[in-house]
């Protein structure tokens, strides 16, 4: 019996394969699509995920303005923010949100961002997040491949 087939694998930075995938965002719920996006890029569907290392894929969102909140969110959810002054706390709805520039680009990376772990790997990690409010995306070179997120748990 060959004991060597019995180790662990641990994945490096120089082991680890990447690759880039798009998803569509087109009417899917924020919350389970970000579950699923944020799983994407930690690694864990992957055969060789290692929690302390970056062994996901880069993941592009595309036609990010369609997606859609449940129930009453998009109007009664508040997401807050700190100007750095006195007084200074803001807070808007997700409505609100989508009527500004790369509005729904931050819905989205709020949403991913608390689904990664904290700390200097969460933060690495989100790098590899690109969301896109259209249907065209700059990444055409990295030749990314179309996954269908629904066939995901």
């Amino acid at each position: 019996m060959n004991t060597l087939s019995y180790k662990t694998i641990s994945a490096n930075r120089e082991t680890v394969n990447k690759e880039w995938v798009v998803v569509d965002a087109t009417d899917q719920v924020v919350g389970r699509l970000c579950s699923k996006v944020a799983k994407l890029i930690r690694g864990k569907y992957k055969p060789n995920f290692t929690p302390h290392v970056d062994c996901g894929d880069n993941v592009i969102i595309v036609n990010a303005e369609k997606v859609i909140f449940t129930g009453k969110k998009e109007t009664d959810k508040q997401y807050t923010r700190y100007t750095g002054y006195p007084g200074g706390q803001r807070f808007s709805t997700p409505a609100e949100l989508r009527k500004t520039k790369y509005g729904t680009e931050r819905i989205i990376r709020h949403a991913v961002k608390g689904m990664l772990p904290k700390g200097r790997l969460g933060r690495h990690l989100l790098d590899n997040l690109y969301v896109y409010e259209g249907a065209e995306h700059p990444h055409e070179a990295q030749k990314p491949k179309a996954i269908d997120i629904n066939q995901y748990k």
